[in-house]
């Protein structure tokens, strides 16, 4: 059974814009399967295939004249130098498309898992020639099979989209949390020990061992598990280090390494000048809250929705809702979502900055406190406008706290 992406109509309209399109993401989370069913006309190889990959390496023309147009390539990252020989035969095509008053169509859709080599290879080498589009693993929106939008923290616009929305009580949502959104997983329903080992291994030795050396890769291993345990957090990349025995240059570097692969999403600070006191720390989440759970070694949801960690769970299921909301149009999150925290411990969440407005975000697993909106005012020394705030809980409807904050349940995100 194939469930559509909301992705895919994005890829349609740049299609019949660009010669080529670059997609990256976690291993796992869809990318080759949405692009063979979208184009299922297109001639597909792996650079997994060792054949392809040695050809592709040894004589990049002979391999692209061996395949021809259009041509979908997985796993690029494993042969980077080809984006070269792809950059060529685009250039020649467009200048051919000239003489000929014609327009260069769909050549090329490449997709590899390692996010940061892709997007810095593509954004190098193809700039102006590729289309770059980040893939996350199922949105809440995706499994329910609704279309979904990108998630805009407006009153009027959650009101509207209210009638749509078919709320889940608490545990409902843990078990939604506990499960992630892994397409194979979630299509399939894997066993869960299986699919979770198999899918750390296969990273482990496909992505990880390229960047590190082999021999450690037990202790990075060691280590995803405590940056697991840390979700929703503030890097402290030498907490980290101690935990896991290495120093902490190599903690951030194997902090590198899990976003580079998408494994995790790093929130920045929202900085001004006018911010002298503000902690310039991002923060961390894990972008499968079901990968999470499992290298936490939670082993039910009700177990995790019971613990300790259950606040961080969910402060985690909700920023990586609203990040795949986002990419999920095509657009990037560096310039959209940031969080806010100074030495006086006060703290907002999320802030959300569109149009240049800043509209805060307070997160809470139960039903939202009186006070939850407390550090809102903090934002005023930004001299921005600040739009109406919101509480995302696990409430059944939109309602107002007071005239300048609503209660949002977690449901609404991406419809």
């Amino acid at each position: 059974m194939y469930y559509h992406r909301q992705l895919e109509n994005k890829i349609i309209q740049i299609a019949g814009e660009y010669a080529c399109i670059t997609l990256y993401g976690a291993r796992q989370t869809g990318k080759s399967t949405m692009i063979r069913n979208l184009f299922p006309d297109y001639e597909y190889v792996t650079l997994d295939n060792s054949k392809e990959r040695i050809l592709a390496t040894d004589d990049p023309e002979l391999f692209l004249d061996s395949h021809g147009t259009p041509l979908i390539i997985d796993e690029i990252q494993k042969v980077p130098d080809l984006m070269e020989t792809i950059k060529i035969r685009i250039d020649e095509a467009k200048i051919k498309s000239v003489n000929e008053e014609t327009t260069v169509m769909l050549m090329y859709i490449l997709t590899g898992s390692n996010t940061h080599e892709i997007r810095e290879n593509a954004s190098e080498t193809l700039t102006g020639r590729t289309a770059l589009i980040e893939v996350s693993s199922f949105s809440e929106c995706e499994k329910l099979k609704k279309t979904g939008d990108e998630f805009v923290p407006d009153i009027q616009i959650l009101q509207a989209k209210q009638k749509e929305f078919v709320p889940k009580n608490r545990s409902e949502i843990f078990k939604e949390i506990y499960l992630g959104g892994m397409p194979e997983y979630w299509i399939k329903k894997l066993n869960r020990e299986t699919f979770f080992e198999s899918y750390i291994s296969t990273y482990l030795e496909k992505d990880v061992s390229r960047m590190i050396n082999v021999g450690r890769l037990d202790d990075f291993r060691k280590f995803m598990r405590i940056v697991a345990l840390r979700t929703s957090q503030q890097l402290d990349y030498t907490e980290i280090a101690n935990a896991v025995g290495i120093d902490a240059r190599t903690s951030k570097s194997w902090i590198s390494i899990l976003e580079a692969s998408g494994i995790i999403m790093v929130l920045q600070p929202y900085t001004s000048n006018l911010a002298k006191r503000i902690i310039k720390t991002p923060k961390m989440y894990f972008m499968d809250t079901g990968l999470c759970a499992f290298l936490c070694g939670w082993s039910d949801s009700r177990i995790l929705e019971d613990s300790a960690m259950a606040g961080a769970f969910f402060e985690t299921y909700v920023v990586s809702e609203i990040v795949k909301s986002i990419r999920n149009t095509g657009k990037r999150i560096e310039n959209m979502l940031f969080y806010y925290r100074d030495r006086d411990q006060k703290e907002v969440d999320l802030i959300y900055v569109k149009n240049q407005k800043l509209y805060p975000i307070e997160i809470k697993r139960g039903i939202g406190k009186d006070k939850a909106d407390k550090n809102f005012n903090i934002l005023e020394q930004y001299k921005m406008p600040i739009e109406t705030g919101l509480i995302i809980d696990t409430s059944d409807k939109v309602f107002p706290l007071n005239r300048n904050t609503y209660y949002c349940p977690v449901g609404m995100i991406g419809l």
